[in-house]
């Protein structure tokens, strides 16, 4: 059994910084692409971006461009969400996700339905 657990999220002004952390348990962590979605009130989830399993290719939403960073440290068992010049369209739960039954160096995929494993979430709320 796949555990995760977010950590990190806060309320952070516009402009600001939060490092979320996923801490992943029961199985092995290298096995997975992982990656981050969030979902703000009255939406959809939606995907954010996403790690190979070895750690050299990411993918990621547009309008995270250059804000967003993920990245994973498989000695840890951790992946991480590094947030800058944060927006209050932003603000939303922020869940990490593990997709198995991929290549090394596959990307993750951007449909919630293929990951496999869920975080409980955390909350990132940016006021303006």
């Amino acid at each position: 059994q796949v555990q995760l657990a977010e950590s990190g999220g806060g309320l952070v002004q516009a402009g600001g910084s939060l490092r979320l952390s996923c801490a992943c348990s029961g199985r092995t962590f290298s096995d997975y692409a992982m990656g981050w979605f969030r979902q703000a009130p009255g939406k959809e989830r939606e995907f954010v971006q996403s790690i190979s399993r070895n750690g050299l290719r990411t993918r990621y939403l547009d309008s995270i461009k250059g804000r967003f960073t993920i990245s994973r440290d498989n000695a840890k068992n951790t992946v991480y969400l590094q947030m800058s010049a944060l927006k209050p369209e932003d603000t939303g739960v922020y869940y990490c996700a593990a997709q198995t039954r991929v290549l090394s160096n596959a990307l993750g995929s951007t449909a919630a339905a293929d990951y496999d494993y869920w975080g409980q979430g955390t909350q990132v709320t940016v006021s303006s």
